[in-house]
C-alpha cells in the first residue's frame, strides 16, 4: 500500500467512523462473529467502514433502509474477506435490498439450441461486476438461524470471489503456496459425493442445493465454514482445510473459544 492510500485509508477510517453504539448493538445480534478475538474484530470494524464508504446501498421496492440495517450486511460481506483485503470486493459499488424475495427472468439456451423463458425467485443474486441483491427477509432469517449453515451475504461474496479470476466454477485465484492439485482433488471429491448422496435421494449433510454445480459448491461451503464449521468439518475435513487456507481463518477455532 503506497503513501497516498494510506493516507486515504486513516482519513476515511477517521472522518466515516461507525459509532461505538451502533458497532456494539450490531455485532452482540450476529451469533457468527463469537468467538473472534479482539484483534479480528477490530480489523473487521476497519474493513465494514471501508465497505460502507466504497458501496452504495438502495432499497427496492421503497424499502427504507437503516444504518444498522446496512452495517449489518457489510460485517457479514467483510467477514469472508478478513485475510483476503477490500481488493477482491473492487470492481462493482450496488447492493440492491429488497424487502422479501425478488423475481427475475432470465433466458437461458439449452444444448439444442433453444432458448427458454424463465422466470426464478430469489432471495440472492450477484454477478462478477454487478452489483450484489439480497433479501432482507433472509438476511434477518440467516441472523436468527446461524446454526443452520445458511448465509446469503457469505454465499453471494463467495461468488463474488470464485469469479475473480473468469467465470464462476468453484474456483477462486488460489494464495501462493497453496497446492492446486490438493484443492482440486478435496473439491471434486466432496462434490462428486454430495451429488451421488442427493441423486440417489439420501440424506444430504449439507444442504443439497451445493450439488447444483461446482460453483454453487464453493458459495455452500463458504456458508458452512464461516455458520456451521463444526458440520463441515465433520462431513468434509479436507474441504474445511481447503477452505481454512484460502480464506486465511480458523472458524472452527473460534467455535471451541467461544464454547469454552
Amino acid at each position: 500500500m503506497n503513501i497516498f492510500k494510506r493516507a486515504r485509508t486513516r482519513y476515511i477510517l477517521h472522518r466515516h467512523a461507525i459509532g461505538h453504539d451502533l458497532w456494539s448493538a450490531t455485532v452482540e445480534k450476529l451469533a457468527l462473529l463469537q468467538g473472534m478475538t479482539a484483534v479480528e474484530k477490530a480489523h473487521l470494524r476497519e474493513l465494514s467502514t471501508l465497505f460502507l464508504y466504497e458501496k452504495k446501498f438502495f432499497g427496492a421496492q421503497a424499502f427504507v433502509l437503516t444504518d444498522a440495517m446496512c452495517l449489518t450486511i457489510a460485517i457479514q460481506a467483510c467477514l469472508p474477506i478478513l485475510g483476503l483485503g477490500l481488493g477482491c470486493l473492487s470492481g462493482w459499488t450496488e447492493i440492491i435490498v429488497y424487502p422479501g424475495a425478488f423475481r427475475i427472468s432470465r433466458d437461458e439456451t439449452d444444448e439444442a439450441g433453444v432458448v427458454h423463458h424463465q422466470e426464478q425467485a430469489l432471495v440472492g443474486e450477484s454477478w462478477s461486476r454487478g452489483p450484489l441483491i439480497l433479501s432482507w427477509d433472509e438476511v434477518e432469517w440467516d441472523r436468527q438461524e446461524q446454526q443452520s449453515g445458511r448465509n446469503v451475504i457469505i454465499h453471494e461474496i463467495a461468488h463474488k470471489l470464485d469469479t475473480l479470476n473468469g467465470s464462476a466454477n468453484g474456483y477462486p485465484p488460489l494464495h501462493y503456496g497453496m497446492d492446486v492439485t490438493q484443492w482440486t482433488a478435496s473439491m471434486s471429491t466432496a462434490y462428486q459425493s454430495l451429488v451421488r448422496r442427493v441423486e440417489h435421494h439420501h440424506r444430504a449433510c449439507i444442504n443439497p442445493y451445493a450439488a447444483t454445480n461446482p460453483a454453487e459448491f464453493f458459495a455452500v461451503i463458504s456458508e458452512y465454514f464461516f455458520c456451521a464449521p463444526e458440520t463441515l468439518h465433520t462431513h468434509f475435513a479436507d474441504v474445511y482445510q481447503q477452505l481454512q487456507l484460502y480464506y486465511r481463518q480458523d472458524s472452527l477455532r473460534r467455535v471451541h473459544d467461544a464454547n469454552n
